[in-house]
């Protein structure tokens, strides 16, 4: 599904130079569980928005589902990213002004999905996640936990085969945030690929792999067997 070859990422100011990447070559494949991990400032988030296609490489390759898109166009990014990657923040990103639904709904209406089309998959999307009960509140009206199930709704609505998520449960507390983790291990299960950009090991053994960045580089891989369920 990903594949990136010599990836290099390096921002330029008119003082200074900063590599955020440095030779990364990676394989992710489909159905893979992997965590990103390293210290602040290792380049996790910028692989990641290079694999969410949010942003392009220096130099290097970056392939995404057969497609070599180093060089493509914010426009073209934007189209592969359609219906095939979901994004889960931090800071959760919904949108306060929209209800619980209308947020979720949001990727169905960039799709140009039909009025019924969507009302199914947000309804099943929302059931997923046991927030079907909160559909008409809005965002403040909810948890931490129960704002990032929305989110992982709004992730999933559009059955993305890639969801991308950094430091999911940075802003819950150790129950709401396993039950974040749970729900993506089960989505997992079903066969959606995740990376996760994480700080904590303990999130970390749910994913299978393991990929340690240090100064924009791959500095060590692993496996995991006794990952959670």
């Amino acid at each position: 599904m990903i594949q990136t070859k010599n990836l290099k990422k390096i921002y330029t100011t008119e003082e200074v130079e900063t590599t955020a990447l440095s030779n990364v070559n990676l394989e992710i494949k489909e159905g893979e569980f992997c965590a990103i991990m390293g210290p602040s400032g290792c380049g996790k988030s910028t692989l990641l928005n290079i694999m969410g296609l949010l942003d392009n490489p220096s130099s290097g390759e970056y392939h995404f589902l057969g497609h070599e898109i180093s060089n493509h166009s914010e426009r073209e990014r934007a189209q592969l990213r359609k219906g095939n990657i979901g994004f889960i923040f931090q800071s959760f990103n919904l949108i306060d002004e929209l209800t619980v639904f209308e947020n979720v709904e949001l990727p169905l209406l960039y799709l140009g999905e039909d009025t019924k089309t969507r009302k199914e998959k947000v309804e099943a999307a929302l059931d997923r996640m046991g927030m079907m009960h909160r559909r008409n509140h809005f965002p403040q009206q909810l948890s931490g936990g129960q704002q990032q199930r929305v989110a992982i709704a709004r992730a999933t609505v559009a059955d993305a085969k890639l969801i991308l998520a950094d430091e999911p449960t940075g802003n819950l507390d150790s129950d709401h945030g396993d039950e974040v983790m749970k729900l993506l291990a089960e989505l997992n299960d079903k066969g959606t690929t995740i990376v996760m950009v994480t700080h904590s090991p303990h999130d970390a053994d749910y994913a299978r792999r393991v990929i340690h960045l240090f100064d924009g580089q791959v500095v060590t891989e692993n496996m995991q067997e006794g990952f959670h369920v």
